[in-house]
């Protein structure tokens, strides 16, 4: 085999001959081809962030050096020093060729699953979801006479369903609650709104369509009269997308709902307006300056996790049975697990971003935070299938089906893969404690083993992460900033975009090297087990800094250990699911993740249902609740 080193276009036989030749060049670094690592000498080491944690004053004067032209590509240059990236990006030569986009290898067909219609009506894939779940009893829902201790639960979509069949209530009457219950939120001091932009009249003019519906006996699907928000960074009419910023709405119009919400809509849901985010998605916490930052639904103090915060906490305080959010490094999931709810992320091309701001994103998806798995079967059915999706070779889309006697004997077969160094790596046991839990459970309940695995390369797969989401975000934004608008973003978002702005293009070609060897370690894996399973954050919800409230703050640490667990399903485009198993010792949700192969987002909604039940006894009332269904 002949081999051109790419930097000094030297000749050479065989890649011994290329590390030798680079050697002489006194290059620090010549990675082994990916298929040539020897598992049994990787060591874990624990990520460490170098980088200051600001609010207030000092992080406005920061953000002014960070942007001032030589000092601050100075700064940029050091941390990226001391965090090892220019090691990796600069210093390292990878072998591997650039995967700009995830490449899947085909895969086995799942057992036990429905097929779905993904260029069908969505309404159709609701309804064939719908008869996948497992057997609904309403009085086990609605009875208050079990003699059973209470038990918290949330209403699901088709407790809501039987609610509006049964004349129990109608949409219309639901909406009168919401909009209630939106008045006191809005009324918040300091301010902290759920939705920052909303439109009663528009939420009550929907309502009566599906109440009309309902009274003809005719509604479009179980979605129908169901409460859902959508991401500020996702189109809804007649909604601006802000994308949690004061302006971008003015370079930026929107003419037409997003594919995923327009198939919502297609399908009965009533769309209550666009929840609240961390400015543009770069900050895993939920703090926004522009708006107020939303506060935890079980720890008003302690924030929701982002950058969906607004759409987790909505779900969480049991205003909507869900909310779309967008996920390009854990924005679904880790808010999710922050609040105690579901989220979901699918391979990348299964849903459609076609209407959001991330168009052009390779990491990024659009998914549902829900309350229950069953929820997020139903609102994943209705918003799959994309345009762009025949380069990725994809499977069909697959739904478990639940409703089957054998359901847990393929829960039994599968295989559930565990790096345990990486998923004790948490600030408390609390977390890897009740996440270990659950696996003991799930062997003893339905046979399910659990294999050690060994992934390496996980802080360059962090450094793959931060340059391709960086260099995208900066695809949206630079233009606008060029043009004078970057005085108005948060100082936050400031920041990150000076560090994305210090890297090269040739930093981002090593990126994509580093995600093609990541995606053959993964792959390798997948070729013993079935999921991965990991905490789904390495921290519990951070308390939300009183001088943060104002300024904003940057505490890298605090978004490493968030998001440490979630951004390999955003490099590879694996599909990954949070699902809440307990809380710790503070009274704050821990989720655990799991993460499938491409494609397989079946396998792990079947074994979400399954943690979900067992972990369903341990499931608290938020301290900001609200049942809008009955009007408390």
């Amino acid at each position: 085999m002949v081999i051109h080193c790419y930097r000094c276009r030297a000749k050479v036989c065989d890649f011994q001959e290329l590390r030798e030749v680079i050697q002489k060049m006194g290059k620090k670094q010549v990675m082994l081809p990916a298929n040539e690592v020897d598992l049994t000498a990787v060591k874990y080491v624990p990520e460490k962030i170098e980088a200051p944690h600001l609010t207030g004053f000092w992080f406005k004067l920061f953000v002014k050096v960070m942007e001032a032209p030589l000092i601050g590509s100075l700064i940029a240059s050091h941390l990226k020093q001391k965090n090892g990236i220019t090691e990796m990006l600069k210093n390292s030569v990878i072998p591997e060729v650039p995967m700009f986009i995830p490449q899947f290898p085909l895969q086995e067909p799942e057992p036990g699953v429905v097929c779905l219609e993904e260029d069908g009506k969505p309404e159709e894939r609701v309804d064939l979801a719908l008869k996948c779940l497992p057997h609904y009893d309403p009085s086990s829902r609605w009875s208050s006479d079990s003699g059973e201790p209470f038990q918290f639960r949330y209403w699901k979509i088709r407790d809501y369903g039987y609610a509006y069949r049964s004349k129990l209530t109608t949409p219309s009457m639901v909406a009168e609650h919401f909009i209630s219950a939106m008045e006191v939120f809005n009324n918040k001091q300091p301010s902290a709104p759920l939705l920052i932009s909303f439109d009663p009249k528009e939420v009550r003019r929907q309502a009566a369509a599906s109440t009309q519906r309902f009274e003809e006996g005719n509604p479009l699907s179980i979605l129908d009269g169901i409460f859902i928000a959508v991401k500020d960074d996702i189109d809804c009419c007649p909604h601006p997308s802000k994308g949690g910023s004061t302006w971008f709405h003015e370079v930026r119009h929107v003419k037409e709902d997003a594919v995923s919400v327009s198939r919502l809509r297609n399908s009965g849901a009533i769309l209550v307006g666009k929840t609240n985010m961390h400015e543009f998605g770069m900050g895993t916490t939920g703090n926004n300056p522009n708006y107020g930052t939303p506060g935890n639904p079980h720890n008003p103090k302690r924030y929701t996790g982002g950058s969906s915060s607004g759409s987790a906490a909505i779900v969480a305080s049991g205003l909507c049975s869900a909310a779309l959010g967008t996920d390009g490094g854990g924005s679904v999931r880790i808010p999710a697990s922050l609040c105690g709810v579901v989220g979901l992320k699918t391979t990348f091309g299964r849903t459609d971003l076609t209407g959001s701001l991330w168009e052009a994103g390779t990491v990024t998806i659009i998914g549902p935070i829900t309350a229950t798995v069953e929820d997020a079967i139903l609102v994943y059915a209705a918003i799959l299938g994309s345009s762009d999706r025949v380069p990725l070779n994809p499977s069909i889309p697959r739904l478990p089906d639940l409703s089957s006697n054998e359901s847990s004997n393929i829960l039994g077969s599968l295989t559930l893969g565990k790096y345990t160094k990486w998923f004790n790596d948490v600030s408390s046991t609390d977390i890897s404690d009740k996440c270990e839990d659950v696996l003991n459970q799930l062997f003893h309940l339905y046979g399910c083993k659990t294999t050690e695995i060994v992934i390496p390369e996980l802080r360059e797969l962090r450094t793959a992460h931060t340059v391709t989401f960086g260099s995208e975000s900066l695809c949206l934004l630079n233009p606008h900033c060029e043009d004078g608008e970057g005085v108005r973003l948060t100082n936050d978002t400031r920041t990150n975009l000076a560090l994305f702005r210090s890297f090269a293009a040739s930093d981002y070609v090593s990126a994509q090297c580093l995600r093609r060897r990541i995606m053959y370690y993964h792959m390798e894996v997948f070729k013993k087990v079935d999921v991965i399973v990991t905490p789904t954050t390495g921290m519990t919800a951070p308390e939300i800094p009183e001088s943060a409230l104002e300024v904003g703050e940057t505490n890298l640490q605090i978004v490493a250990s968030l998001m440490q667990f979630a951004i390999t399903a955003n490099v590879l485009g694996l599909p990954a699911i949070s699902v809440p198993i307990g809380y710790d010792k503070q009274g704050l949700p821990i989720g655990l993740q799991l993460i499938g192969r491409p494609w397989c987002e079946a396998s792990i909604l079947r074994l979400a249902a399954a943690i979900e039940e067992i972990a369903a006894e341990f499931r608290k009332k938020p301290v900001e609740f609200y049942d809008i269904l009955k009007g408390k």
